[in-house]
């Protein structure tokens, strides 16, 4: 399953438009200014057309799409894992073997309900994600998270009838994209958020996909820079993707 990237790219960012574009605090390190352009693609994002956005770095929020371009920073690296190349390290088979045992992992559309908002305004407040106090309510959950521009799967992760992480994943032509996962604090010990990683990784290869898409890296930030460990990877920098050496 092949879909060259370099013929998806040019007619990818002429189907978008700018909603937003102001300067904000950075979400990932203090002090920074930061702006990433909302930008609204115009008619449907086919899986080859995501591909596209996704080779140029796009992440997506909802109905939107957006990749940083800030005045005096470029600490945020849009990260992909080369999935028919994972390794496999002792550590990280036994996540998945220890998952595998513990949870149930059900496919299927998003969706907002009370069990997954609870869940989501837990998780952001006991690792401290939420830059104030607010909690999301139903609506906000389902414009972050269950609206999107293109195809959309959730992964959800179960205990019994105790819902205990959930993984949101686009599906490009030839990649699966990451877009946000969260999961119980309680079971820390079954390193739920790197479990969710590895099932998408086996999703992908499953599928014949090149390229598991894991946002952004930022070497200073301990929510985001936990991701180098999925290898080998390649980082986008001056508009092209280069190997990184493994950790």
């Amino acid at each position: 399953m092949q879909h060259p990237h370099h013929q998806s790219q040019p007619g990818a960012e002429a189907r978008l438009i700018v909603i937003q574009d102001v300067l904000q605090p950075c979400p990932y390190l203090p002090g920074i200014v930061a702006r990433m352009p909302l930008r609204l693609p115009i008619g449907k994002v086919t899986p080859a057309l995501a591909d596209g956005l996704l080779a140029l770095g796009y992440r997506r929020s909802g109905d939107f799409v957006y990749r940083t371009q800030c005045p005096s920073c470029c600490a945020c690296e849009p990260t992909r894992v080369i999935v028919n190349e994972f390794q496999w390290t002792t550590s990280l088979r036994r996540v998945l073997k220890r998952g595998d045992q513990s949870l149930e992992m059900l496919v299927g559309p998003p969706q907002t309900d009370s069990k997954r908002v609870a869940l989501f305004n837990v998780h952001r407040q006991v690792r401290e994600l939420a830059r104030d106090d607010a909690t999301i309510d139903e609506e906000g959950y389902r414009g972050f998270l269950v609206d999107s521009c293109c195809e959309t799967v959730e992964l959800s992760f179960w205990m019994g009838d105790r819902l205990v992480g959930v993984s949101i994943v686009d599906q490009a032509a030839d990649s699966l994209s990451a877009v946000y996962t969260f999961f119980d604090p309680e079971h820390s010990k079954l390193s739920v958020g790197s479990y969710a990683i590895l099932k998408q990784i086996e999703l992908a290869i499953r599928s014949d996909r090149k390229y598991l898409y894991l946002g952004m890296y930022v070497a200073e930030n301990q929510h985001l820079n936990y991701k180098a460990k999925f290898a080998p990877q390649e980082r986008f920098n001056n508009q092209q993707w280069a190997r990184v050496p493994n950790i």
